[in-house]
């Protein structure tokens, strides 16, 4: 079985939190379009989302404090590692009645393919699979860019055995100090933080091989992203494909999509791009 975990920043720490529950609706739908049954989401945070939760979707409510002033999305990244690593440790707690034997922790805000549970339910054994090609997707635009060195970018990049997160034997409703000491360096090395993970994993013994397929979506573009990204330039429009593999919320006609990915704007920005990396060098 495949658990899907995800954590909900405070919401104090967001620019509109019934934005955030929006994206988190548009998220779970898409995670729980999955091929069969052989998977179970969790989903942390300090409040119970007011929509109805999909299919295999179960709420862990925490109350943990705010980890930052009401400043907004883009927190502090030691505050923001810390509310979502200890928010993530609470998820996998949760987990463990579910006996998965893989966990993919994702952002409340992207997509995933609707293969991945499949994938891994028929997969031989592994110490488990990193997204290493995925795509960007504009929120705003609906258009997207396919990515390699998914993994550096976005935080919904790894499938990894359960046994990698090593989790401790720890009540749900644990405090969060108790969680944090007990997941130790993991905490900030794989729980809330992604960029080095794969080294991480590789020098504890789970080295991650590719996923053979793009399996997620960054979502950008949406006013509540904790990086502040944005997808410019020319790109590909969000057609029926990317649709449906990956329940990408699409509300523009395709004509507006289209002119989005390759029109006037999207041009001149990818200009505009190349010029200055020229200049730069």
């Amino acid at each position: 079985m495949l658990a899907f975990v995800t954590s909900l920043r405070h919401p104090q720490n967001s620019a509109d939190y019934g934005r955030v529950e929006l994206l988190l609706e548009q998220t779970l739908a898409s995670v729980a379009a999955q091929h069969g049954d052989d998977f179970v989401v969790i989903v942390v945070g300090n409040r119970r989302p007011a929509f109805e939760l999909p299919r295999r979707t179960h709420f862990v409510e925490v109350d943990f404090p705010a980890p930052a002033p009401p400043t907004g999305p883009r927190t502090d990244r030691d505050a923001f590692v810390w509310d979502k690593g200890t928010k993530i440790g609470a998820g996998l707690i949760a987990a463990r009645e579910y006996s998965p034997d893989y966990v993919m922790i994702f952002d409340a805000d992207d997509y995933v393919s609707n293969r991945l549970a499949a994938f891994v339910a028929s997969a031989p054994p592994s110490p488990g699979w990193v997204v290493s090609s995925g795509w960007m997707y504009s929120y705003t635009r609906e258009v997207a860019k396919p990515i390699n060195g998914f993994n550096r970018t976005c935080g919904t990049s790894f499938i990894m055995s359960f046994d990698a997160y090593q989790v401790p034997n720890l009540p749900e409703g644990s405090t969060q100090r108790e969680i944090a000491d007990g997941f130790g360096e993991r905490l900030y090395s794989v729980l809330g933080a992604h960029r080095h993970a794969r080294e991480w994993f590789a020098e504890h013994s789970f080295a991650p091989v590719d996923l053979p397929f793009r399996g997620a979506v960054y979502n950008v573009d949406t006013g509540e992203n904790h990086s502040g990204k944005a997808l410019s330039g020319i790109a590909f429009n969000a057609g029926r494909a990317l649709v449906t593999e990956y329940g990408l919320p699409v509300r523009l006609s395709a004509m507006r999509r289209l002119w989005n990915a390759i029109g006037a704007r999207a041009i001149a920005e990818t200009l505009a791009s190349r010029l200055r990396r020229l200049a730069s060098r």
